[in-house]
């Protein structure tokens, strides 16, 4: 990743003054006028009349006064308009302010900037005006549209903290838990080829698949079981009945609203072991506010990592390994707590 420099034009006296001697330091050395700007974010030219002003009177010589056109000159937002644009790319979705695109790209900022300023600006300038706000591009944060914010508002700030109240009253163990499939063509990484040449792999019948229920907690252990089928409640509550089997205290247990989390039978069995196990629910539509959630992704990124499986038993296999290692991870398996979605389960030192 390339370091940016601030531009010099908005460096104090004293630090100008010091790139100047170390400008002259460099040419000195042997280093070409190139080289001394690239290093010191400089333009060549600044180099070179310091350069030769120095070479034919000294020091003494040295320019002084500041060149160039004054930072901020010749931009077409005025400082007002930025400060108002930047407000809401902050606040609003493109859609929210009628902009044709699902993210802020650098057109949907362009045709922002044309709708709330009547100026139009290429993209490369838009581009520009975005690093210098300090917006970066980013991958984005997945989010249901049909996610009700007051309903995780209320498991942030009072349904969750009360759960964890009760955890710490009764000496519960708070368990998250979630399903995955992993298919036997999943590879997501990238691999080198001559220029060119596209990078290429056999991969099998991607209908080939296995699944897995896993929980963890915030002190880094991991419950799990793979299956080949679709889960049902009767294949939850065989997980359930292995967590029980698998733990000595209470159990709390959090999970998304999946119809086999919540038929009348899984009642029916919770409330027989009741003294021993309590499911709570996630909001709708709000997966990232699960931790096992991040278990999944780090689990579909590297679980065919030394190779395609070819068959069922295969893919299963590959899961059951890379689950085996975690066992054994538990400060890889609380990191799953620090993404920002999910900080609020951390476990707190």
């Amino acid at each position: 990743m390339a370091i940016l420099l601030p531009d010099a034009r908005e460096l104090s006296d004293d630090v100008l003054e010091a790139l100047r001697l170390r400008a002259l330091r460099g040419c000195e050395l042997g280093l070409t006028e190139v080289q001394v700007a690239d290093l010191l974010g400089l333009a060549r030219e600044t180099v070179c009349r310091w350069w030769s002003a120095y070479a034919d009177h000294g020091v003494a010589a040295l320019p002084h006064r500041r060149s160039g056109r004054p930072v901020g000159s010749g931009r077409a937002l005025s400082d007002a308009q930025a400060q108002h644009l930047q407000r809401l790319l902050r606040a609003h979705q493109p859609e929210e302010l009628s902009i044709a695109a699902p993210l802020w790209t650098r057109r949907a900022v362009r045709d922002l900037i044309r709708k709330e300023c009547d100026l139009a600006l290429a993209e490369r300038t838009v581009g520009r005006y975005l690093q210098r706000w300090g917006f970066t591009l980013k991958r984005p944060r997945r989010h249901a549209r049909d996610q009700d914010p007051d309903e995780v508002r209320q498991w942030l700030e009072e349904t969750y903290p009360a759960i964890e109240a009760r955890a710490e009253r009764e000496g519960a163990e708070i368990h998250w838990g979630d399903e995955v499939g992993v298919a036997a063509d999943q590879q997501p990484a990238r691999g080198y080829a001559p220029q060119g040449e596209p990078a290429t792999q056999d991969v099998p019948d991607p209908h080939i698949r296995a699944n897995q229920i896993s929980t963890i907690t915030n002190r880094g252990e991991v419950r799990f079981m793979t299956y080949t089928q679709t889960m049902t409640a009767a294949l939850f509550m065989v997980f359930l009945g292995r967590l029980l089997q698998s733990t000595t205290g209470k159990v709390f247990l959090i999970v998304d609203r999946l119809r086999a989390h919540m038929t009348p039978a899984v009642q029916a069995w919770v409330a027989a072991h009741s003294d021993r196990l309590e499911v709570f629910y996630l909001p709708r539509y709000a997966p990232e506010l699960n931790p096992d959630e991040y278990l999944n992704n780090d689990l579909k990124g590297q679980v065919n990592a030394t190779g395609l499986p070819h068959d069922k038993a295969e893919v299963r296999s590959h899961i059951q390994g890379f689950m085996r290692r975690l066992l054994h991870l538990p400060e890889h398996v609380m990191s799953y707590f620090q993404h920002p979605s999910v900080q609020y389960a951390a476990a707190i030192n």
